[in-house]
């Protein structure tokens, strides 16, 4: 009775714990809330989805996955969809609904347009190529008063013409002239490089890629040189367009810098065959800063 009285006499007090209590309910609500759409304690391993093809991935996808495509790259006789990288990692541990970061291989080709390559050294075509998303596949070089000047290109056999599109990731085959007196060059060190970076610089040096050997390799773009052939002295020229043949081998299967220094030869004999100051970006450069103008 009393406390009935004291109520009737103070009713905002009333009023103060109907508040209370609509407070604590609705902080309550929210803390559940927030456990319920953060799922609390569920966490699950991140499978690998690398080689798998996005379109199975999104059909297969148990911990519902948001699948972010950051990149895709056109790669001739690869199906398109397929996954290149993945961002996190495989072994993760993440919640569902967790962004994916992913490359893949496109489905269509990009269309590029060829630049205009005569008058330039190979080691200018090879960059403005790299700039356009294309790469040089042979150097055929014929007599011609210019050294190492590029006078012709094609792509399978078909001449190529400035400002002709094409389809991104062609390879493109360059004519080459000799000079008066012929010429030669060292061939470039290419131990522990992968396929990409061995064939530029070996393009680089006005000579030519030969047999590449895979065997045993599981993925050929990570795969590293192991043995080159004609071998690396720094010293040694051979003609223009002579071919280097190549052995590759799995990084993960060697110590890639014990590898490398393995090979080391007296620095001072070293001739570099790509120091060439022409003033322009070299390939390395087109790899680094995609930002290049000229």
């Amino acid at each position: 009775m009393a406390q009935e009285n004291f109520f009737k006499k103070y009713p905002w007090v009333t009023h103060l714990v109907i508040m209370a209590g609509v407070s604590v309910a609705i902080l309550l609500l929210v803390f559940l809330f927030i456990k319920i759409y953060a799922r609390q304690g569920e966490e699950y391993e991140l499978p690998e989805v690398v080689g798998r093809n996005i379109a199975e991935l999104k059909a297969d996808n148990p911990i519902g996955l948001d699948i972010v495509v950051m990149d895709s790259i056109f790669r001739p006789g690869v199906e398109g969809g397929q996954i290149l990288t993945q961002d996190p990692k495989a072994g993760t541990m993440v919640k569902k609904g967790r962004k994916l970061y992913i490359t893949m291989t496109a489905y269509n080709a990009e269309a590029s347009v060829m630049p205009e390559l005569a008058g330039l050294t190979v080691r200018q075509a090879i960059a403005e190529l790299n700039a356009c998303g294309l790469t040089v596949g042979k150097l055929k070089f014929v007599e011609d008063p210019y050294k190492n000047n590029v006078i012709d290109q094609s792509c399978k056999g078909k001449t190529v013409y400035a400002g002709q599109q094409i389809e991104r990731g062609s390879v493109i085959d360059l004519v080459v002239g000799l000079g008066d007196g012929g010429g030669g060059n060292v061939v470039p060190f290419v131990i522990g490089k992968t396929p990409d970076k061995a064939r530029r610089d070996i393009l680089a040096a006005s000579l030519n890629v030969g047999r590449e050997h895979y065997s045993g390799v599981r993925e050929k773009s990570t795969a590293v040189v192991y043995r080159q052939e004609p071998d690396y002295t720094g010293v040694s020229k051979y003609p223009y367009g002579t071919e280097v043949e190549l052995w590759y081998i799995d990084a993960d299967k060697t110590d890639v810098a014990k590898m490398v220094s393995e090979f080391k030869v007296d620095s001072s004999k070293i001739i570099d065959p790509n120091e060439i100051d022409d003033g322009r970006p070299t390939p390395e450069e087109i790899e680094e800063n995609s930002g290049w103008l000229w």
